[in-house]
C-alpha cells in the first residue's frame, strides 16, 4: 500500500470523476478534499504535503492552470493538474518542463496510479538533489574562518556553521527557527544600546550593511566579544529576497591592536605618560574653556621641568639605570598633582605639567614646591643611590594666548631658573 498523503482541491460542486475514491483503491491516503478559495494558494505552501492535485476546470477568479503555475512558484510542493482540454496547455511551458503536472482527465480514469507514481518519483529526486545541495552548502560554510549565519525573511535562523556556535555559545539545532535577536544580542559598546534589527534593514533595503562601530555580540555565556564584518540580502535565481547572510568574525585582536597604536600615538613608551602631542590636546581644551567663560574665571599654568645633571646619570651608570631613573621620576611627579592635572614627558628628561583651575599664582608655586621636595628624596636604582632635582619653570594663562606660546614662556623661565641654584623653579613675566 502506498501511503502517500495527497490533498485533492476542487470546485466544490460535481466534480468529473471520483478522484478521491480512485486515490483510495490505489492505497493513496487523501488528506481532505479542499474547496478551492481564492486564499487556498497563500496556504497551501505553509503546509507540508507530497502532493496537490487540482480540478482545472475550477470556476473561479484563477483556474486551476494558473493556481498550479503560482503553487510550483512559491514552494516545494508538487502540484498535478486535472485538465479536459489539452489545448489550454499546449503553449504553456511548464507542462513541456515537468511531465505529468498536468494529467488529462481521459487518463487519470483510466490509469492514475503511473502520474501519481511519477510525480512522488520526481519529488523524491528533487528532495535528494536539494539535501546534497545544502550538504554541500554547509561544507563550504563549514569551512568558512567567518562566522556565518543565514536567516529566512522573517529574521529566523535557518543556517549556523561552527564558528557561529562557538562565538555565540548556541548550537545550531537550539538556534534554528529561533528570532535572530534571540541568538545574537548585538550593542553598540561605547553607548550600551541595543542594535537594531540588521536582518530586517537588510531584507526591506535589499543593500548590504557593514556592522556598525563598537558592535559587540553578547554570548550565551554573557561573555562581550567585539565583531565585524557585514550582513547581505540573500537572493533567488529571480532576483527575489530570501532571506539574509550575516557574516562576522572575533575582532578583539584587531581592537587590541588599534587600542595599541593609539596609545603609542598619544603616550609615552617609557614612562606610559601623556606625550607632546596629546599635552597639546589638553592644553588647547583648557584655552578654548577659558575663552568660552565670558568672565574668565578658568585659568590654569604650565610648569616645564628639565632634570639637572641626567646626562651624567646616564654616562655614570649606563642607559638601563637611566630608564629606571626616568619611571621613578615619572611616578613621583603624579604623586604631586592632582587627578584633573596632566603630567606630560617630552622626551629625554624634559617634563611638562598643565595645572588647571589655578586661582592665583600661588597654586602653581606650591605644587613646584611640593616636586622640588619629593624629588630631592633619594632613590636606589640597582644598588646606586641617586638624588634627583630638576628646575622648573612656570607660567600662568592670560586669556589670550596659543599652546606653543605657553610652552616657550615656560621653557623660559625654566632656563632662567637652571642658571640660578640648582633644584630651583621661577615664574616667567
Amino acid at each position: 500500500m502506498n501511503c502517500s498523503t495527497i490533498l485533492f482541491v476542487e470546485d466544490g460542486k460535481t466534480p468529473l470523476l471520483d478522484i478521491k475514491h480512485c486515490l483510495q483503491i490505489l492505497g493513496y491516503t487523501v488528506s481532505q478534499t479542499a474547496v478551492f478559495e481564492k486564499h487556498c494558494i497563500k496556504t497551501l505552501p505553509k503546509s507540508y504535503l507530497p502532493i496537490v492535485l487540482i480540478n482545472g476546470s475550477l470556476p473561479t477568479q484563477i483556474n486551476g492552470l494558473q493556481a498550479v503555475n503560482k503553487i510550483q512558484n512559491n514552494s516545494q510542493i508538487p502540484v498535478s493538474c486535472l485538465t479536459d482540454s489539452s489545448e489550454d496547455t499546449k503553449q504553456d511551458k511548464t507542462r513541456l518542463d515537468n511531465p505529468f503536472t498536468y494529467i488529462a482527465e481521459k487518463q487519470a480514469e483510466e490509469d492514475l496510479d503511473i502520474p501519481m507514481e511519477m510525480v512522488l518519483y520526481k519529488r523524491r529526486i528533487d528532495i535528494e538533489k536539494r539535501f546534497q545541495q545544502q550538504q554541500n552548502l554547509m561544507t563550504v560554510i563549514d569551512s568558512m574562518a567567518c562566522a556565518v549565519v543565514v536567516t529566512d525573511t522573517n529574521g529566523h535562523i535557518q543556517i549556523m556553521n561552527s564558528v557561529a556556535e562557538r562565538l555565540t555559545g548556541w548550537n545550531e539545532e537550539d538556534a534554528v527557527s529561533k528570532d535572530l535577536l534571540e541568538v545574537l544580542a548585538l550593542f553598540d559598546k561605547e553607548t550600551g544600546l541595543k542594535l537594531e534589527d540588521l536582518a530586517e534593514k537588510v531584507i526591506k533595503t535589499g543593500k548590504t550593511l557593514n556592522l556598525p562601530e563598537n558592535c559587540t555580540l553578547m554570548a550565551k555565556n554573557g561573555k562581550e566579544i567585539p565583531i565585524g564584518d557585514s550582513i547581505a540580502p540573500i537572493r533567488d535565481t529571480d532576483g527575489n529576497i530570501t532571506g539574509a547572510v550575516l557574516v562576522f568574525q572575533d575582532i578583539t585582536k584587531r581592537k587590541q591592536t588599534e587600542a595599541e597604536l593609539l596609545h603609542n600615538a598619544f603616550y609615552d613608551s617609557l614612562t606610559g605618560l601623556p606625550n607632546r602631542v596629546l599635552f597639546l590636546d589638553r592644553l588647547r581644551h583648557s584655552i578654548g574653556r577659558r575663552k568660552r567663560q565670558q568672565k574668565l574665571t578658568h585659568s590654569f599654568a604650565v610648569l616645564f621641568l628639565d632634570l639637572d645633571g641626567f646626562k651624567k646619570i646616564n654616562d655614570s651608570f649606563g642607559h638601563s639605570v637611566g630608564d629606571k631613573f626616568l619611571i621613578a621620576i615619572a611616578r613621583k611627579l603624579e604623586l604631586c598633582l592632582r587627578e584633573e592635572d596632566t603630567i606630560a614627558r617630552f622626551g629625554g628628561d624634559e617634563f611638562a605639567v598643565l595645572l588647571e583651575d589655578v586661582k592665583e599664582i600661588s597654586d602653581a608655586t606650591n605644587i613646584a614646591e611640593r616636586i622640588q621636595k619629593s624629588l630631592a628624596e633619594p632613590l636606589n636604582l640597582d644598588g646606586n643611590q641617586i638624588t634627583p632635582s630638576a628646575s622648573i619653570g612656570i607660567t600662568v594663562s592670560n586669556g589670550d594666548e596659543e599652546p606653543e606660546n605657553l610652552l616657550r614662556d615656560a621653557d623660559i623661565a625654566m632656563y632662567r631658573a637652571k642658571g640660578q641654584v640648582k633644584g630651583s623653579y621661577m615664574v616667567f613675566g
